[in-house]
C-alpha cells in the first residue's frame, strides 16, 4: 500500500474519531442524568485518544493528519443540538443519536478493514480501535434500552 493511500485511510478514521469525540461531547451537554453524561464524557475522551493515535501514524507515514470531523458528522451534531435545545433533549433521544453515530463509525472502520493492502501493524491498530467503537456502541445501546423501558 502506498504511503498516500495509508494516509488517506487513516485520515478517514481520524474524521470518524473526531466526529465521535464532538458528538459525544454534544450529547453530554444535553444529557439529563449524571450517569449518561459521564458515559458520554468518557466516550468523548476515548475518541480523542483514538484520533491522536491515528494522527501520530499519519505523521509517521509522512502525511498531514486531519484535525476535524466530517461534514456529515457536523450535520449530525447540529441535529443533536436541535434535539437538545428546541425539542427538549432527553437521555433517550441523546442515546439514540449517539447510537446512530456509533453505527456510522462502525461502518467506516469495517470499510477500512476490508482493504487487503493494510500493513499488519495498522490492521491491528484499526481492529483494536474498532473493538472500542463496538464497546461504545454496546454501552450506549444497553443504556438506550433501559431508557426506552422507563419511558
Amino acid at each position: 500500500m502506498e504511503s498516500q493511500h495509508i494516509v488517506n485511510a487513516l485520515n478517514d478514521l481520524i474524521e470518524t474519531s473526531k466526529d465521535g469525540e464532538y458528538g459525544f461531547t454534544r450529547c453530554a451537554e444535553h444529557a439529563e442524568s449524571a450517569q449518561v453524561r459521564a458515559l458520554f464524557t468518557r466516550r468523548a475522551q476515548d475518541c480523542h485518544a483514538a484520533a491522536q493515535e491515528l494522527q501520530n501514524l499519519v505523521r509517521q507515514y509522512g502525511g498531514t493528519p486531519d484535525d476535524s470531523g466530517s461534514a456529515g458528522g457536523a450535520l449530525h451534531r447540529g441535529w443533536v443540538a436541535v434535539l437538545g435545545t428546541l425539542v427538549g433533549g432527553s437521555d433517550l433521544r441523546m442515546l439514540e443519536e449517539a447510537e446512530r453515530g456509533e453505527d456510522s463509525a462502525l461502518a467506516r472502520y469495517r470499510k477500512a478493514l476490508k482493504r487487503d493492502d493494510l500493513p499488519p501493524l495498522l490492521r491491528g491498530i484499526i481492529e483494536r480501535q474498532m473493538d472500542g467503537v463496538q464497546r461504545n456502541h454496546d454501552q450506549v445501546k444497553a443504556l438506550r434500552d433501559v431508557a426506552r423501558a422507563e419511558a
